[in-house]
């Protein structure tokens, strides 16, 4: 399997850098477009894969093309590229671009949608995707095959479940990160000093997710078991629920979601 990416920024660089380290292709099948010299020299150099300024070298051998750009270079982009071969695969992981809109820009029916998040970089993404119906069986295992490479991945039979996931696993990251933000300056406001404090909240939200997916409790189940009746965590969970901390992360993730069906 030959795969040309257009575009070689930050969520291009984790799939070939996966992609490689794990065997499931060869570098030299391997070719990224990029129109930015140095990015085009840091993938070829570090990766060991071919770099293009443009397309025209490499398109027409690719089995799978990866549209990795900007949502808002879309536009720019597909008349650069033009009619794609009747077997080629369109695999896009533009945020918020619908299939209808990928198939019309690019007059090809072989396209699958992606939805990944950020972990993706260091092997423990989740990608949500869908395809056309037109997608055979074969196409369907090949972007298993790419997208696994980032770390975790499901297949939703409707697009409507990318968009929600965009919302939710797209940009839950962000949300965690904030979290930890916001645990670390709480702990430093009580006097804690801050790389203890960073620490701490570092490994305990790392463990705490492992032991959440691990045990396959509910998440209420296990928050339980830390609440003693009166204790401190029960003080704590106490000002989080007065502060509707519930209703704010679901409003967020409907902004989210709203926001990307504006797209």
């Amino acid at each position: 399997m030959k795969v040309t990416f257009i575009g070689g920024g930050t969520m291009a660089e984790a799939l070939v850098s996966r992609l490689v380290s794990r065997g499931v292709l060869a570098c030299e099948d391997i070719d990224v477009v990029d129109p930015a010299d140095a990015r085009r020299e840091l993938l070829r150099a570090q990766y060991k894969v071919r770099v293009h300024e443009t397309p025209r070298e490499c398109l027409t051998q690719a089995d799978v093309v990866v549209l990795a750009v900007k949502p808002q270079d879309l536009v720019k982009v597909a008349p650069q590229l033009g009619r794609l071969g009747a077997g080629q695969l369109l695999l896009s992981i533009l945020a918020g671009v619908k299939l209808e809109t990928l198939a019309s820009s690019f007059s090809h029916d072989l396209v699958v949608r992606a939805m990944p998040n950020t972990p993706a970089q260091i092997g423990m993404g989740m990608t949500v995707w869908t395809a056309l119906p037109s997608v055979g069986q074969s196409d369907i295992d090949r972007a298993r095959a790419i997208l696994s490479a980032l770390g975790d991945e499901v297949y939703v039979p409707e697009e409507k479940y990318v968009d929600m996931a965009t919302a939710v696993s797209g940009s839950g990251p962000a949300y965690v990160f904030l979290f930890a933000e916001a645990l670390v300056d709480g702990a430093v406001r009580i006097g804690m000093p801050r790389p203890m404090a960073e620490r701490l909240v570092n490994q305990t939200i790392r463990g705490s997710m492992d032991y959440l997916v691990q045990s396959g409790r509910h998440p209420a189940e296990l928050r339980n078991r830390v609440t003693s009746p009166g204790g401190t965590t029960a003080a704590a969970l106490h000002e989080l629920e007065k502060g509707s901390l519930r209703t704010l992360v679901a409003e967020a993730i409907a902004a989210a979601y709203a926001r990307t069906k504006g797209l």
